[in-house]
């Protein structure tokens, strides 16, 4: 299989550097798998099946994989370990495309007739949710987009300290009313005064945690009502902000989450500091959610736009 680079040579550097970790440690274990050995069997087959679990692809989405390979094997009678990679490269690229089958390039964002784009970001604590929207702020604006920030997370006075912060590191305008204000007040009048500014794109954040499911679940509930309101249809993105690093307890949250609101979109982030990078194809096979974007380091520019052929590319470079 041909996958192109879509990539500019800048970016495509970034996304292997941030995944440099991942594929160090799975193609330490491939190689250790396939050492002395001419064909794939099922020795290979078990350590391959070793190997992606502890990659952090989850158990679930790798026996599919080994399902996919066997029945190829199968097939194809003998397939030599020379070709193993390409075919598991094959394989995942293939898994990918069940759930995320447009793929993005940049940060564009779709027009509305009745007002500006409305992403509505959840995620628990510590996950990366602020800093992610404020990078998606800066990556929006410098693709030519008017933006606009909501500070509905008004449980932490520190959540909304740091969108503001954001918001003037990115050049963006912040709507907020400080720590304990009601969030649905807030996405309210964010989502004013951006058809009054006529912006593109608002991105609204909200609390990471309360203490109970029903509790967040009546409070994301809330702001959502409030800003159908205002804008019909309102918000058009639900994005789950996902710690890549944290492995298969990412994709626990993502369950959690999806229980309480209906997710639209994952970002997942630092998968830079982690080996566990195989946790993006568990999630997207296991949630059957699209991953929009990936966070590969620290820089503003480190955001990227998730694209499967891209992102397999750089595994497996």
């Amino acid at each position: 299989m041909a996958l192109f680079n879509f990539f500019s040579k800048e970016k495509k550097q970034t996304l292997d550097k941030g995944l440099e970790k991942t594929k160090t440690s799975f193609f330490n274990k491939l190689a250790r798998t396939i050492v002395g050995k001419s064909k794939v069997d099922s020795e290979v087959l078990d350590d391959l099946e070793e190997a992606l679990i502890k990659s952090d692809v989850g158990v679930d989405t790798t026996l599919k994989i080994i399902d996919k390979i066997e029945a190829r094997v199968a097939r194809d009678k003998v397939v030599g370990v020379e070709e193993l990679n390409s075919v598991l490269k094959e394989e995942i690229v293939n898994l990918l495309e069940e759930n995320n089958s447009v793929d993005n390039f940049d940060f564009s964002i779709p027009k509305h007739s009745d007002g500006p784009h409305i992403i509505m970001v959840v995620g628990v604590n510590g996950v990366g949710k602020t800093t992610t929207i404020g990078k998606l702020a800066y990556q929006y604006k410098q693709a030519g987009h008017k933006v606009m920030l909501g500070a509905s997370d008004t449980f932490r006075a520190a959540a909304v300290d740091q969108l503001i912060i954001w918001a003037e590191r990115a050049g963006v305008p912040i709507v907020h009313q400080g720590m304990g204000a009601d969030p649905a007040s807030v996405a309210y009048d964010a989502l004013q005064s951006a058809k009054a500014q006529k912006a593109d794109v608002v991105i609204i954040d909200t609390a990471g945690r309360l203490h109970n499911k029903v509790n967040l679940m009546n409070e994301l509930g809330k702001i959502k009502r409030v800003m159908d309101k205002v804008i019909p249809s309102a918000p058009h993105e639900v994005m789950l902000v996902l710690d890549g690093s944290t492995g298969q307890n990412a994709y626990e949250q993502a369950k959690q989450f999806s229980a309480t609101t209906d997710i639209t979109a994952l970002a997942i982030t630092k998968l830079d500091g982690t080996a566990k990078g195989g946790v993006v194809i568990g999630i997207s096979d296991q949630m059957k959610i699209p991953v929009k974007y990936i966070g590969v380091g620290e820089g503003v520019d480190d955001l990227q736009p998730f694209n499967r052929v891209e992102f397999v590319n750089s595994l497996f470079s």
